[in-house]
């Protein structure tokens, strides 16, 4: 796939290759030189962040490119360094570039590619660019082989540049020069390039048309070969081009405020809805599952090109067999233990690379033959795998079946085991796992090679029988340890033994243990490396050819890697559903939630200690304000909503008695009060920018969460604000939970026929030293917040104000609150807003019926005949 190299070209070879308008793939050479500057590359160091020590840190390197006009077309192509997938994407994105940034969170980048146009000659990206002038100042124009050598001024940074930086502050920026951005160049990379098999034509087919995504490629293919000195080897590359019609588009705030995968508090806890979810044995299982969570399907779509349109009822069905079938949920899992913590794409990655570019060092050589010895691995178990999913009744399952079952996993199998030991293990460290290496390939292979293995075995006896003579000379229990290349003794330290025997040199200590060699030990060490060398080197020529006849068939690996994630997914979804008691999910135009529970939460408090609660939204009541004091639960209540939606559309049964949900093409939220100090933000003007891009976002199919809206201003303008954006809202018709202090919407809002008032509730005692006179139950419940009592009132008795003035304040206070709410129920506006109340709901209960009804025709008819009676005390109040 790709590889480092070594080798130089001057730099008049450089620019003839890279002087042309259109750039064009060239397999099998590589770069050394910049195009762009004709000078040598310097080694680059790269900033370590926090993020590099995650389980997913940033490894891709993305191209970026806009186009010209006011639709701000964004193409996008990104290569994974360490797998060697390569994506393609073409977006239509708003203002606020929301879209783009979520494409970057679903492919973390470590280097931002941009051309030169978009950033000014001040800025380090620009003065570093590939392509671009130096030291020019401002409204010069610049000539250079990266400007084709002709003039032009350059430009401010963009926008977009601007917030990949925000955004991604570790990310490094590079520039990449204008002319270098070529479709019809990065269609010839992706028809070169792409792996042979099922994907191969629907991924060209797909990619032919995007002018922006395939000029992006061009720029990021161009990048790898000069800058990053990679290069790639025919029909070796994974490409895929990736719609973004058919998934869930998640904001990077939401994914942040939800914790899908990180969470606020601590970067290394586990307590987020991927750790909640994530169960999975493989490194691809796990990457899987996060693009599942951040990208949730929104309908039939192909994950794999070899796969069936998969949707999440399809997943469904592959959970609830692993649910509902013991023997095959224990199968699979004992598959999967054998393929614990491999990453077949990194494999594949690596094989590709040993093929692309033969490295004859020793290193290389122990290198390859390790990749080789995890090869045998991979193909040696995936017939378990395959075994436990014979005979499945998910469609699913059996296409992973037949995924598996491809004839090439057999002929590289075969030949594998031809030219490897079955009965090597490839150990981690010592001498065990050089020996591993040694002995990979079998005997009688290549006359030479096992003459230097015989060689390399007399060597380490020779050391063997050095240490067995020193330890009887000196009565000591002398032992040996091989590490840096070599072997030293060891001598532990006891009471009666303080330090070794005179007459050893590189004498050290080290944790409770004497290290130290001799002369006579070097030698044979030095004897021992030789051989062991020759040994590996010689194996290397045997899997060089073993690997070139592989890579002939590596898109079966492919799918095989394609095929394990699914099943690791789905079988940790069904894990995460027994332990915690699940249930499958429905789709609907209805989100009905019974008893639903916190996902994250569920899982640090107590059991019987979350309190469960209901949800129900269709289009008769898309718009619900929810009310109630601080603490008690508001927050909580939006972000179970938000985290069983997502949960429900990546596959996974949800924690509740029942649940129902609408597709939803995405998901909004406004949930964090905080000031946003890195964009210098304060709290009101974050609130803006959110609400602004909502808005803008928000479609009839969105799900939207808002938090406490307006309460970084004054309250006046807050309430204003706050009915300005909800009726914004109620007009896109957008499932909507929004939660407020501010009571007077239940009197602005209350025209609106969509709307409906909801409360936490709360349970008034009396005040003690010990208790402020509300005890919370975290349950949600019709109507509007109460005003919990006079609760005003409790507090004066507190105050120990004589009886008959509290006497006479209940008096005044009850009054007035009946008499308020005998005006609103004779207020004609607010019969008219019933009565369109009652006619939406019926409407969507008839078109709820219509749609999804499953009952007999009798009880149907019953059902429907309560309408009628409902609708009639309606009209009659």
């Amino acid at each position: 796939m790709y590889t480092n190299t070594s080798s130089r070209l001057n730099t008049a070879d450089s620019i003839t290759s890279f002087g042309t308008g259109v750039a064009r793939p060239r397999t099998g050479y590589s770069m050394g030189t910049r195009p762009w500057t004709g000078q040598s590359r310097p080694a680059t160091g790269r900033p370590t962040t926090a993020a590099s020590t995650t389980r997913h840190e940033a490894s891709y390197v993305v191209a970026l490119l806009e186009g010209r006009g006011v639709s701000r077309e964004i193409g996008m192509a990104a290569l994974d360094k360490d797998t060697g997938l390569c994506v393609l994407v073409q977006i239509a994105d708003c203002q606020t570039y929301v879209k783009t940034l979520h494409q970057l969170h679903l492919h973390p980048p470590a280097v931002v590619l941009v051309p030169d146009t978009f950033l000014s000659i001040q800025d380090p990206a620009f003065v570093n660019s590939v392509g671009g002038g130096h030291g020019v100042n401002v409204g010069r124009k610049v000539k250079g082989i990266g400007n084709g050598g002709m003039g032009g001024v350059l430009t401010s940074s963009s926008l977009l540049v601007e917030y990949v930086r925000e955004e991604f502050p570790n990310a490094v920026v590079e520039a990449v020069g204008r002319k270098y951005w070529n479709d019809t160049g990065g269609l010839e990379f992706v028809t070169q390039l792409c792996v042979e098999g099922d994907e191969r034509a629907a991924t060209i087919l797909a990619a032919s048309n995007k002018y922006y995504a395939l000029s992006a490629a061009c720029a990021l293919f161009k990048y790898a070969e000069s800058q990053l000195n990679v290069r790639f080897a025919s029909n070796s590359l994974r490409i895929k081009y990736i719609p973004v019609e058919g998934t869930m588009m998640i904001d990077p705030e939401t994914v942040k405020n939800l914790e899908l995968v990180k969470n606020v508090m601590n970067l290394k806890s586990s307590h987020t809805l991927f750790g909640t979810l994530n169960y999975s044995f493989t490194a691809m299982g796990g990457r899987l599952l996060r693009v599942n969570i951040l990208s949730p399907l929104t309908g039939a779509q192909s994950i794999f090109s070899t796969l069936a349109p998969v949707d999440c009822m399809a997943k469904f069905n592959g959970v609830v067999e692993f649910v509902q079938n013991e023997d095959r949920f224990s199968d699979v899992r004992e598959a999967l233990k054998l393929l614990n913590k491999m990453d077949f794409d990194k494999l594949i990655a690596s094989l590709a690379s040993s093929e692309a570019r033969p490295t004859s060092t020793a290193k290389g050589a122990f290198a390859r033959v390790t990749q080789m010895l995890n090869l045998r691995n991979l193909v040696k178990y995936i017939p378990s795998l395959k075994r436990a999913l014979a005979g499945s009744e998910s469609q699913l399952l059996r296409i992973v079946y037949e995924m598996i079952s491809d004839e090439r996993l057999t002929i590289i199998e075969q030949l594998v085991c031809t030219n490897l030991n079955e009965e090597t293990i490839a150990a981690k460290g010592g001498i065990g796992a050089v020996n591993a290496r040694v002995y990979a390939v079998r005997a009688n292979c290549n006359k030479l090679l096992d003459v230097a293995r015989e060689t390399y075995k007399e060597n380490v006896s020779d050391i063997y029988e050095l240490n067995k003579m020193l330890a009887d000379e000196h009565e000591l229990p002398i032992t040996l340890m091989y590490q840096d290349g070599g072997f030293t003794f060891v001598l532990k330290k006891t009471p009666l033994i303080g330090e070794p025997p005179k007459g050893f040199i590189s004498v050290s200590s080290r944790k409770g243990k004497w290290l130290f060699s001799s002369m006579e030990l070097k030698k044979l060490n030095a004897r021992m490396k030789d051989a062991l060398d020759e040994t590996l080197i010689l194996s290397d020529k045997i899997i060089q050819d073993l690997v070139s006849e592989i890579v002939t068939e590596i898109g079966a690996l492919y799918k095989a890697s394609e095929a394990v994630a699914l099943v690791d997914m789905l079988w940790s979804f069904s894990h995460a559903s027994i332990m915690r008691n699940y249930i499958r999910p429905e789709f609907t135009g209805t989100l009905a939630i019974k008893s639903g529970r916190h996902p994250i939460l569920e899982t640090v408090q107590a059991a019987g200690m979350l309190v469960p609660n209901d949800v129900y939204c269709d289009d008769a009541s898309s718009f619900q304000v929810i009310q109630g004091p601080n603490m008690s639960g508001k927050s909580t209540y939006l972000r179970q909503i938000g985290l069983l939606t997502v949960m429900a559309m990546c596959g996974s049964f949800v924690p509740a008695e029942y649940a129902s949900f609408r597709l939803h093409d995405c998901l909004l939220t406004r949930l964090s009060n905080d000031d946003d100090l890195e964009k210098s933000l304060s709290t009101f003007a974050s609130e803006m920018t959110t609400s602004a891009m909502i808005l803008g976002m928000a479609t009839p199919m969105s799900l939207v969460l808002v938090d406490e809206l307006g309460r970084g201003t004054s309250p006046r303008d807050g309430l204003g604000i706050s009915h300005a954006i909800a009726e914004a809202l109620i007009v896109v018709k957008s499932f909507v939970f929004f939660a407020t202090h501010y009571k007077e919407l239940k009197t602005t809002l209350s025209r609106q026929p969509t709307v409906i008032n909801l409360h936490l509730s709360v349970h008034q005692t009396r005040k003690t030293s010990s208790n402020f006179g509300l005890t919370f139950q975290y349950k949600i419940v019709d109507g509007a917040s109460e005003d919990y009592g006079h609760y005003g009132l409790e507090l004066a008795r507190l105050a120990d104000l004589p009886d008959d003035v509290i006497t006479e304040a209940r008096r005044v206070a009850e009054h007035l609150a009946q008499v308020h709410a005998q005006n609103e129920e004779e207020s004609e506006s607010s019969k008219v807003a019933k009565r369109r109340k009652a006619l939406l709901k019926l409407k969507a209960q008839l078109t709820q019926a219509h749609d999804h009804s499953a009952l007999p025709d009798k009880d149907l008819r019953a059902y429907v005949g309560r309408f009628k009676n409902d609708i009639i005390r309606a009209f009659m109040q």
